[in-house]
């Protein structure tokens, strides 16, 4: 069976010197929890999309990761996160931005995708519309961990918005997975609580389609993390599509040129995760490292920095 599933739990990592054995562990086996998700529904039969949701579903959930449950607080000590998601094969989406107390956003953003005539929903009309469709809804005490309230702390004591793989932060970020099922369908998402200490309702990369998400069947499916504002100028996701399409480049060279060449040179900080429709993946990244793991020809592996596991 011809399956392939790629996912990220952010670009840019804690620096090795500070990496204990226990941490790196943690990360490993939190990443294969993930990929087990995804792989499961693929295996059995089931679409691209249904994977990328269960694996994203699994990293929002724990808490170590910048998206759900281990969200980052903005200026005001809350949570706002955002999420999108893509069909390869439909060619349907569905995103949310700036929303509060929604357990799983990436769910919410394929109610979207199928229950609405819209793309993007945001704040508190993209929470009502969960209500309606009956959305899980979790306390501030779920999203909250001592973690991040430090990393909240102090970012606002030095008057600064982060990126969640800065200097003293925790090495997770953005969250993401895509996916090649056995009829060849693509699909990919993506979620994340933002930056530290983020202002003014910012919005980053995470749930414009094109800039962090895309998935066409003829081409491939991207999910991006790192410096969102970067990835936005340069519409990273549908860059990689257009490269491929028109220019005839194969997965690797496309995304290779865009993560290491037009982001780096402008300073964009980050990488992503890429399948095309024949099943292989790329996941370049131009940070020290990228939390991520796939599932490819029957062998699964996950990494932190360049080695894979």
């Amino acid at each position: 069976m011809n399956v392939s599933l790629a996912i990220h739990g952010g670009a840019g990592t804690m620096p090795r010197h500070l990496m204990t054995p226990e941490m790196e562990k943690n990360c490993h086996a939190a990443l294969k929890k993930a990929l087990d998700a995804g792989v499961a529904v693929l295996v059995q039969g089931g679409n691209a999309m249904d994977a990328v949701i269960a694996a994203v579903t699994e990293l929002e959930n724990h808490h170590l990761f910048n998206a759900g449950r281990g969200s980052v607080f903005n200026a005001d000590g809350k949570h706002h996160m955002d999420a999108s998601l893509m069909d390869g094969t439909s060619k349907l989406a569905g995103a949310v931005a700036g929303i509060e107390g929604v357990k799983n956003p990436v769910q919410l953003a394929r109610e979207v995708m199928l229950h609405s005539p819209h793309v993007l929903l945001t704040g508190k009309g993209a929470e009502d519309f969960a209500r309606e469709r009956k959305v899980l809804f979790a306390g501030e005490e779920y999203f909250f961990t001592s973690r991040r309230y430090y990393q909240y702390l102090l970012a606002q004591k030095e008057d600064k918005i982060l990126l969640d793989h800065a200097r003293y932060q925790s090495p997770k970020g953005t969250v993401g997975a895509v996916a090649r099922d056995a009829s060849g369908g693509l699909a990919a998402a993506t979620s994340t609580g933002g930056m530290t200490n983020k202002k003014y309702g910012r919005v980053g990369d995470t749930p414009i389609i094109g800039a962090g998400t895309w998935a066409d069947n003829q081409t491939c499916a991207v999910s991006c993390t790192g410096h969102g504002e970067f990835f936005m100028r340069q519409v990273v996701a549908h860059d990689i599509h257009c490269l491929m399409l028109y220019k005839n480049y194969s997965l690797s060279e496309a995304c290779e040129q865009v993560v290491n060449d037009k982001l780096k040179t402008t300073g964009g900080e980050g990488g992503l995760i890429a399948v095309d429709a024949k099943g292989n993946i790329s996941m370049p990244f131009n940070s020290e490292g990228m939390y991520r793991g796939f599932y490819e020809k029957g062998n699964l592996s996950t990494g932190v920095y360049r080695e894979m596991i």
